[in-house]
Order: structure tokens, then sequence, then C-alpha cells
């Protein structure tokens, strides 16, 4: 009676194992699609814009738009790609990036208080700098 018991308790044990290990598989699945999904705009995972890239090396090329882009951060009155003055007496400056593809980037900008989010579209020049312009950008506005 002992050993049936206790190879029930085993049994049971194994089989609320093997459920929890099904649930966590599945839970892996679907976070795993759904980052597919939310990195499928990147230069990384983007095969024509790394084919139009051919040969270069895709991680140094988003260093160096993002070096360029936040290199303009330190304009005394913001950063000119946000596309808007200084208000409430604070510059803007961009804050994140994410490079699309090989020709788009979109950014988050705030000075503080008020923030946005711009689309820009850069150009790597044949010397290998980096040429960036706004193509539209967006001023949340909230209620006062």
């Amino acid at each position: 009676m002992y050993f049936t018991n206790q190879q029930n308790f085993e049994h049971e044990r194994v089989e609320k194992m093997q459920g929890k290990l099904k649930t966590v598989r599945d839970s892996i699945k679907a976070d795993a699609s759904k980052n597919a999904g939310d990195n499928y705009f990147s230069l990384k995972n983007d095969d024509n814009a790394r084919e139009y890239f051919a040969d270069q090396d895709i991680e140094a090329i988003t260093i160096k738009v993002r070096d360029a882009i936040y290199a303009k951060n330190a304009a005394p009155g913001g950063n000119d790609l946000v596309g808007y003055p200084e208000m409430d007496g604070k510059p803007f400056a961009i804050s994140k990036i994410k490079v699309l593809n090989h020709r788009w980037v979109i950014v988050d900008f705030s000075n503080g208080t008020r923030w946005g989010e711009a689309l820009l579209k850069y150009f790597v020049e044949d010397d290998g700098s980096v040429t960036v312009e706004r193509v539209e950008t967006t001023l949340f506005v909230t209620a006062p």
C-alpha cells in the first residue's frame, strides 16, 4: 500500500511538472514570436537593407548614424533634427533612436517637459560620413 501511494504521488508530481514545463515552453514561443514582430523594422533583421550595405559592417553603420544624431544634441538651441525651437526655456534633445532600415530612423525627443517623435532620413556618404535629414516630426500636446 505504501509503495502504491508513493508511486501515485510521484506520478501526479511528474504530470504537474510536465504541465508547468509545457506552459513555460508555450510562453517562450509566444515571447519569441512577439520579439520577431517587434524587431521586424530594424536594420539588423531587414535582409533588403543589409543587402544595400553589401559587405559593410551593419553595427558600425548603426553606431555612426546614432552618433551623428546625438552629436546634434550639443547645439545651443537644441537638436535641429527635432524641428521645434526651445519651449519653456529648454531646448529639445533626442533621447532614443531606432534605425529602421538602410534609409529611415525613428527618434524620441524631449526638453524635460514636452516630448515628441520624428522620422529621419539618413545617408552614408562615400567617405563614410553620415548625413541626416528630418522628414516628419510630431510634438505631443498635453492638456493644461
